[in-house]
């Protein structure tokens, strides 16, 4: 099976550290080096946002691996605190510097394994190096905003950045009880989620008092020796003691680009199915490169631990002949913001639209077990699906529990290449503390194959106030009750039990479109007018849905 090469491998995070130790689980002689330029290797960077947050006490839970235990177990020598300065593929030998003692030698390899990962992007902007402006990388930057929070006892933060990284850093200093800003460019946060998703993340964050600067960006940072605020574009002064950078990250290719090696058209390294760059001695991955999408076959890059890991341990089998092809990444994340959960799988509506790729969209808000059994709750969940097919093309869930093992179960299906269909007859653990007997999961397949079968129409929201303008009659089909506590603009109140009674009051010659709280009692409602003629349509997720975008 082994070779006994010499593998040197440059970066020991995610997908260094995971290539290192299946390399070695192949290969008992193999000669295997890790070069990396920070001090700490295989630690848990998306641990690093609890450390800051205290969440996690212990800041050694974060280092899976040191170089000592790597040296023991796996017998790889780790070289920290070394940094590649460059790669002569010609001579197949890299030069290496010390940082610590600044002098500089030769190595040479048989293969070379590129897991450089990506760095946070940094902005030119004025007051940015001021030493109260922090990004979230590794466990140095970490340390230093723990200790500056412990030392300088700031009362107001400003995370620049909606991702992921900027939503977990914002929670965790609004738990160490600071007043905290978001500023993000875009006018949503979290960019996988479509804007109706997103704005139920907006309302719940703003309820917490978090506030929320959207489609503005900063310009400056203004303040002595420290940043004291923030200017926005918009012309917005906000007050800043602290400030995290979560913009992003972009690929680390210098070495990879001074090599003569081919970058991607996303400005990741090039890699082939079997994640060979353009010089078949040097394999990459993680952060770094670029890869398909699973869904959609274009080329994208996907900064996550999950995928990194995957690459990492592919290139150890692929390097010892046991060939596997990297089949792309659909984008599976989860975040928790304090109590609430966002996750989404393969594509949104946003990216869909753009490569016109024909979809449609169906929401439910299911409890997230039976709501006879104490403690449920409501999440909203959004399928996109193949119109002509049904094939499952993407999800978005935001909610409170039982959110991360449905993204879960529609993130299967995806791969699997399931449709809608498929997702209807999935037999999924039923009991009343842990789902419902239709689990949401088969719900939302209920209600896409509704569509694709062509038994209902569906219309989203935004797409509502043109259609009534134009003459569309809008019903409200919930109890009157609801209808008094909120509705929308022009709704005429026909509860779904009266409808058969109230039939003449619905004209036959207008566009009908009907809402209730969630979409279900308004499913029922098409379903009675349409043997008789109507053109009625459903308006996607109810006003659950709209509640949140007003």
């Amino acid at each position: 099976m082994g070779m006994a090469k010499k593998v040197v491998i440059v970066g020991g995070v995610a997908a260094g550290a995971s290539a290192a130790a299946r390399l070695r689980r192949m290969d008992e002689d193999a000669q295997i080096i890790m070069v990396e330029r920070g001090e700490y290797i295989s630690f848990a960077n998306c641990g690093l946002p609890y450390y800051v947050g205290g969440v996690i006490k212990k800041r050694e839970r974060l280092l899976i691996q040191t170089p000592r235990s790597m040296f023991k177990r796996f017998n790889i020598e780790v070289r920290n605190n070394s940094e590649v300065e460059q790669i002569n593929p010609q001579e197949k030998e890299i030069v290496i510097k010390n940082t610590l003692e600044g002098d500089s030698y030769r190595e040479s390899y048989d293969y070379l394994v590129l897991c450089p990962g990506a760095a946070p992007i940094i902005p030119n902007i004025p007051g940015i190096n001021q030493p109260n402006v922090f990004s979230v990388r590794n466990v140095p930057d970490s340390d230093r905003i723990k200790q500056y929070i412990e030392m300088n006892e700031p009362k107001t933060a400003v995370i620049i950045g909606g991702g992921f990284v900027g939503l977990e850093m914002a929670e965790m200093l609004y738990e160490c009880n600071l007043d905290v800003c978001i500023v993000e460019a875009a006018d949503q946060l979290m960019g996988p989620l479509d804007p109706e998703m997103a704005a139920i993340v907006h309302s719940y964050l703003r309820s917490q008092d978090i506030e929320l600067c959207l489609g503005d960006q900063a310009i400056s940072m203004e303040g002595s020796d420290l940043v004291e605020s923030v200017i926005l574009a918009s012309g917005r002064k906000v007050p800043a003691d602290i400030v995290i950078l979560g913009i992003g990250v972009k690929p680390e290719v210098g070495l990879a680009t001074n090599a003569g090696l081919a970058i991607g058209s996303t400005g990741g390294i090039l890699v082939d199915e079997y994640l060979r760059t353009s010089d078949p001695f040097i394999y990459a991955a993680g952060d770094a490169i670029q890869i398909k999408d699973f869904v959609t076959g274009q080329d994208s890059l996907l900064p996550l631990a999950s995928p990194a890991n995957r690459q990492g341990w592919l290139i150890a089998n692929n390097l010892c002949h046991r060939p596997i092809k990297y089949t792309g990444a659909q984008g599976t994340a989860i975040v928790k913001i304090m109590d609430q959960t966002v996750a989404v799988t393969g594509k949104n509506e946003k990216t869909l639209r753009k490569l016109g790729i024909p979809y449609q969209a169906c929401h439910a808000q299911p409890n997230s077990h039976a709501t006879y059994y104490p403690g449920s709750s409501v999440m909203t969940a959004k399928l996109l699906f193949d119109t002509q097919d049904g094939k499952v093309l993407g999800a978005q869930i935001v909610g409170r529990d039982g959110v991360d093992k449905r993204i879960d179960v529609i993130a299967t299906a995806i791969r699997a290449g399931m449709t809608v269909f498929d997702l209807q007859e999935l037999e999924l653990a039923y009991a009343p503390p842990f789902s419902s007997a239709k689990d949401p999961v088969n719900m939302l397949a209920y209600a896409a194959s509704n569509i694709v079968n062509r038994d209902i129409e569906v219309i989203q929201w935004p797409d509502v106030p043109k259609r009534v303008m134009e003459g569309a009659f809008l019903i409200d089909a919930r109890t009157a009750k609801e209808f008094e506590r909120g509705t929308v603009d022009g709704a005429h109140n026909i509860p779904v039990d009266e409808v058969r009674a109230r039939i003449d009051e619905i004209p036959k010659d207008k566009e009908v479109l009907v809402y209730c709280g969630q979409g279900l009692r308004s499913y029922i409602v098409n379903r009675i007018l349409r043997p008789k003629g109507y053109d009625v349509k459903n308006i996607s997720g109810g006003y659950g849905l709209y509640q949140y975008q007003i």
